[in-house]
């Protein structure tokens, strides 16, 4: 049965309608962990290198400035979000030049496995902060945050969803200080929403959302293509059958793939695939048989090998957790 389509054939109401809101769609958190922060008077958080988290900062009260490398550093003020989408190392401040302290190394009362809460500093002057470290699963979401710049920014107002994202905050910060029963589910899904939004504000406005994996995506033929591969990896694509998915002759659509996504089809479906039996052998704890035939191999020599070119290293030194691994397509 086709993706999206019911047992009658009719097609799902909630299934994207787009090859990107299809990206945005897959983009589920995992591994998230939230810090509540009450921070007074002249104070400075050195917030440690988080590989392959994306990590988000609100302000719920006060204000605070956001300085990461290869980025303007940016004032915070309630109802705004920033998003740090490469896990870099960070500063948040009260005033520029104060020295800072390791987050690490300050104590923070933890009010359950993954959500603490941090008070810092003395002083008349309050600054609130929620702050979050997540990651993603799949291999479309690590595509996509890879792509992202250094910090992300968005205001709390002169834009057309502000709004609907002050709404989200104010709720955030609202659960975040009761913690009621429940409402770490609550921020988790409000967490959901706040990033997708600050993405949506990202590619609406930033001219490099156009270019390479997400201009192919946004491309009315290659996201055609690109969906069905992401859909069903484990189908027998060729170049022939990608191209009548995208209603072009063999040859444009393999020379423009190959220029907008930056490699050729076939090269993509490969590496598409082993990302996403990575996924299955590190995570789900799958069989190699199992990892092979989900992304359309009987023979499990020959995804071995096809893992092995791609990924590093056998896919049964990956099943164990081998050292290396890639996180990003």
């Amino acid at each position: 049965m086709e993706p999206g389509h019911t047992l009658q054939g009719m097609k799902a109401p909630w299934t994207p309608a787009d090859p990107l809101g299809e990206a945005l769609h897959i983009l589920r958190m995992s591994g998230t962990f939230y810090c509540r922060s009450e921070l007074s008077g002249r104070w400075a958080l050195e917030l440690p290198v988080l590989e392959d988290c994306l990590m988000f900062h609100v302000v719920t009260s006060g204000r605070c400035w956001l300085e990461v490398e290869g980025a303007e550093p940016q004032v915070l003020q309630p109802g705004e979000l920033s998003l740090v989408p490469h896990g870099a190392g960070h500063r948040l401040y009260s005033e520029p030049g104060t020295p800072a302290r390791k987050l690490l190394e300050l104590p923070r009362e933890q009010l359950s496995e993954r959500y603490e809460l941090l008070r810092h500093g003395q002083g008349p002057e309050a600054t609130g902060l929620i702050c979050g470290a997540v990651q993603f699963d799949h291999p479309a979401a690590r595509q996509l945050v890879r792509l992202l710049p250094a910090l992300i920014h968005v205001r709390g107002s002169g834009s057309a969803q502000a709004d609907w994202m002050q709404s989200t905050l104010r709720l955030m910060a609202a659960e975040a200080q009761a913690l009621r029963p429940g409402g770490e589910t609550v921020i988790t899904r409000l967490a959901d929403v706040l990033v997708i939004q600050a993405l949506r504000a990202w590619l609406e406005e930033d001219p490099a959302a156009q270019q390479g994996w997400l201009g192919a995506l946004q491309d009315p033929q290659l996201g055609r293509a690109l969906t069905r591969i992401h859909r069903d990896p484990a189908h027998a694509w060729t170049v022939e059958t990608l191209a009548a998915e995208a209603a072009m002759s063999r040859s444009a659509f393999a020379a423009r793939f190959t220029e907008r996504v930056g490699e050729p089809a076939m090269h993509y479906v490969t590496r598409w695939r082993m990302h996403l039996a990575l996924t299955s052998l590190r995570e789900e704890g799958a069989t190699l048989g199992e990892a092979a035939a989900r992304v359309g191999y009987q023979s499990e020599a020959a995804f071995s090998r096809a893992f092995k070119r791609f990924i590093g290293i056998p896919p049964g030194a990956a099943r164990r957790g081998g050292p290396g691994l890639p996180t990003a397509p």
